[in-house]
């Protein structure tokens, strides 16, 4: 009876692990969605085959080429930077969330405030830009932009003036969010 439970709870535990990792929308420091950091640019159309469409968005005045991924329906997924331009087997060096599905492990997404933040993650710094609030979450290569219209002082109005976590206000909304794998 020990084996069986003990041959039950490694199946099981098997079967969890499996489910994880295949989470379409989970964020973790290796994965985004069905993405890794060693995916190459050639192996997108597999990976999407069944799920969505890729679009490469080719414009002369930019120095990068970047991949849209949508869903089925249409949806705006995910905007990808590969490290290379023009070359498919570049792996992917930025990620921008489009989708509020993606989410991390504390379940963090482009819906989520500077509370859900600040109370989850470790803020490894914060930089002031000329329109948004940076926030960099070096655990889990991450970096958020809020909008400076959500911050108190005059850092709001000066790029010089470093901003600290109590300028922002729990309920700012997230602008922007990236993964970086670069």
């Amino acid at each position: 009876m020990k084996k069986f439970i003990a041959l039950f709870s490694i199946l099981l535990l098997l079967a969890c692990t499996k489910e994880e990792k295949h989470n379409p929308f989970l964020i973790t420091n290796q994965q985004v969605g069905l993405l890794t950091k060693n995916i190459q640019v050639k192996d997108l159309d597999s990976v999407y085959a069944n799920d969505s469409i890729v679009s490469i968005n080719k414009n002369q005045f930019r120095t990068s080429t970047q991949i849209t991924i949508f869903d089925k329906a249409g949806k705006e997924l995910l905007l990808l930077d590969p490290v290379q331009v023009f070359d498919s087997t570049s792996t992917i060096s930025t990620i921008q969330l489009k989708d509020s599905r993606f989410k991390t492990e504390k379940g963090l997404s482009i819906s989520s405030t500077f509370k859900d933040i600040e109370s989850n993650y470790k803020i490894s710094r914060i930089e002031n830009t000329l329109n948004n609030v940076i926030i960099f979450l070096d655990d889990i290569n991450v970096y958020i932009a809020i909008d400076k219209e959500n911050i108190s002082g005059d850092a709001k109005y000066n790029t010089n003036i470093p901003i600290e976590s109590n300028q922002i206000p729990d309920n700012a909304k997230i602008k922007n969010f990236w993964i970086g794998w670069e």
